[in-house]
């Protein structure tokens, strides 16, 4: 009970401290949140053949085994969940996805990670945007093999199994991250521990997306502890995520921005 009041109290201060994006002063912040606006107005309804995928789940009441390495869920925090609940709490809506999608598009895209298959939702939006190699990361077996079914996101590699013993490997075959989304353990160490695995393989036009960054006090830890890396140049708080850039002109900046 005491996280459903804390989710309540971490909203409401966003609620309070949130801007539009006439009150930017930066023309290039104002230029990105523009954009982003304009891209998620123009696609309210996603990808018609993800969606399709999306409703299939939706609808699908098997139930299956979870495997949590992490905080695990809130609402459905059984060990066997039906496929329908799992993808209704777990997975990110199409405004979500299709912002992961649209900062996704802005890096050279030729490595992207997602540390947090799921059910392979954002994987899909991901993918179209990924123009060399996708690399998702999931701890649960049953988990990753609905993200496989049938219509395969193109250009993705499943890696199944913790992401502190399989991302390194994956970090010493590439020369570079283009964009990551880390939305898997929730937790203040496992967020902090990718986060950290990934920082040697950054350069100025990678792009990292954390999820629930306001979930648990533990996550806002991690988030606030992120923000303040002398690495770290600009922060956009959309308090179901936090975007982070490495190549930002002037003075550090932390923003809290509504869509």
């Amino acid at each position: 009970m005491r996280k459903y009041f804390f989710s309540i109290g971490a909203y409401f201060s966003y609620w309070l401290k949130k801007e539009d994006r006439f009150s930017q002063q930066s023309p290039l912040v104002f230029e990105l949140y523009s954009k982003l606006i304009l891209f998620l107005e123009e696609n309210r309804k996603g990808n018609p053949e993800i969606e399709q995928f999306r409703q299939k789940l939706l609808k699908d009441l098997t139930l299956i085994h979870v495997l949590d390495l992490g905080a695990g869920s809130k609402k459905v925090p059984a060990p066997f969940r039906p496929i329908a609940k799992i993808t209704r709490h777990s997975t990110s809506g199409i405004k979500f996805a299709q912002l992961y999608q649209y900062f996704c598009g802005l890096t050279p895209a030729e490595n992207v990670l997602e540390l947090g298959t799921c059910m392979g939702i954002s994987t899909r939006y991901l993918a179209y945007k990924t123009l060399g190699q996708l690399y998702t990361f999931e701890g649960s077996e049953e988990i990753q093999k609905i993200a496989q079914r049938s219509p395969s996101p193109q250009k993705t590699k499943f890696i199944l199994g913790p992401i502190s013993e399989k991302l390194p490997s994956v970090l010493e075959s590439i020369p570079r991250v283009d964009f990551a989304l880390i939305d898997a353990n929730h937790t203040y160490e496992g967020t902090l521990l990718a986060f950290d695995l990934i920082l040697p393989k950054v350069h100025p036009g990678t792009i990292i997306a954390i999820g629930d960054i306001h979930w648990t006090a533990g996550m806002e830890m991690a988030w606030d502890k992120i923000k303040a890396h002398p690495s770290v140049r600009l922060t956009l708080d959309f308090f179901e995520c936090g975007i982070i850039l490495f190549n930002f002109p002037g003075g550090k900046k932390h923003l809290v921005l509504d869509i």
